[in-house]
């Protein structure tokens, strides 16, 4: 906690993200292996609404606290890359002829004496080094990134929302109180020892069986998890940190999943698309996003660490 605490206090040399700087992002950005024909002049690859980046495999370091240019508190989780890098791009036709567009990612080093055989050649292949987790993200077809790219946090933008994906903390087998948040029966005379009992789970005769999915005791937590919507306050691209404000399921150095926020990009980009509010799909002052990575290349032309704008959330702060 202390080296989180020292991390988050680091001098304010950052810039933040304006048009400028996202300008020069997607002009920086990695182009797809595409076949060209002779003579013709390749175009770099440009992000809109209706696109689904890839998503970056990090580990869960912890919790600190940020202070903004206001003074204002913000609880955040540090998420840190490890060599996050592109095992594969995967295309599949589904029976219907649809199509199915991936990213496989891999990232955390391992010794080659605790990788198997078969994950040996695949990243030989892929010509990385082996690694502890490998996961595939969704994508649309013109957000491939090349095979053996090293990404970088920088690949989200401050100001922006992703969604994380983990395995919570397991609490084992809990009751109705805990688990569903019952207040429980009286703590009175007439309940004797049931204070913390569910009460009644079913009805008389009628229907005279307990409904399926009914609340009950039961194992809690230590299943696959999305929390949606938590905003990027920061991102060093020298340690490959980002900030998310809020609290991200599992346990510490745990492996989890950082995608951009379907709710707030992916579901509304169709209807804001028509009418060209963009704003809607990306933070204040955002014209673009990495496309259609961020990559560690990326990240050497840019600050090393970049902050989101402050929010002005109390009524008491006079503007400016």
């Amino acid at each position: 906690m202390l080296r989180l605490w020292a991390l988050a206090q680091r001098p304010p040399n950052c810039l933040r993200y304006c048009r400028a700087v996202h300008s020069t992002a997607a002009a920086g950005a990695l182009q797809v292996e595409s076949a060209q024909k002779p003579g013709q002049a390749e175009s770099p690859p440009k992000w809109t609404p209706n696109s689904i980046r890839t998503g970056l495999i990090a580990r869960k370091r912890g919790m600190t606290a940020l202070w903004n240019d206001q003074g204002v508190r913000l609880p955040v989780t540090v998420l840190q890359l490890e060599n996050c890098q592109v095992t594969a791009n995967i295309r599949t036709v589904r029976r219907n002829h649809t199509e199915y567009h991936a990213v496989q990612l891999a990232a955390s080093d391992r010794p080659a004496k605790t990788t198997t055989k078969q994950m040996h050649g695949h990243f030989r292949k892929a010509g990385v080094p082996p690694k502890r987790i490998v996961k595939e993200f969704p994508i649309t077809p013109d957000a491939h990134v090349p095979v053996g790219t090293t990404l970088s946090a920088i690949h989200f933008v401050p100001g922006q929302y992703v969604d994380v994906i983990a395995d919570s903390i397991g609490k084992g087998f809990q009751g109705g109180m805990k688990r569903w948040g019952f207040k429980g029966l009286r703590a009175s005379h007439g309940v004797s020892i049931s204070h913390r009992s569910s009460g009644s789970t079913g009805g008389h005769q009628d229907p005279g069986r307990v409904w399926p999915g009914k609340k009950m005791a039961g194992r809690m937590g230590g299943g696959r998890i999305t929390t949606q919507n938590l905003a990027v306050v920061r991102v060093d691209t020298g340690l490959n940190l980002i900030f998310v404000r809020g609290n991200v399921p599992g346990i510490d150095n745990a492996h989890v999943l950082v995608r951009d926020a379907k709710k707030k990009m992916t579901a509304l980009s169709s209807a804001n698309q028509a009418k060209g509010l963009y704003e809607k799909v990306l933070p204040k002052g955002v014209d673009d996003l990495p496309f259609p990575a961020g990559t560690v290349e990326l990240a050497q032309t840019l600050p090393t660490i970049i902050e989101a704008p402050a929010y002005r959330r109390s009524p008491f702060i006079p503007p400016e």
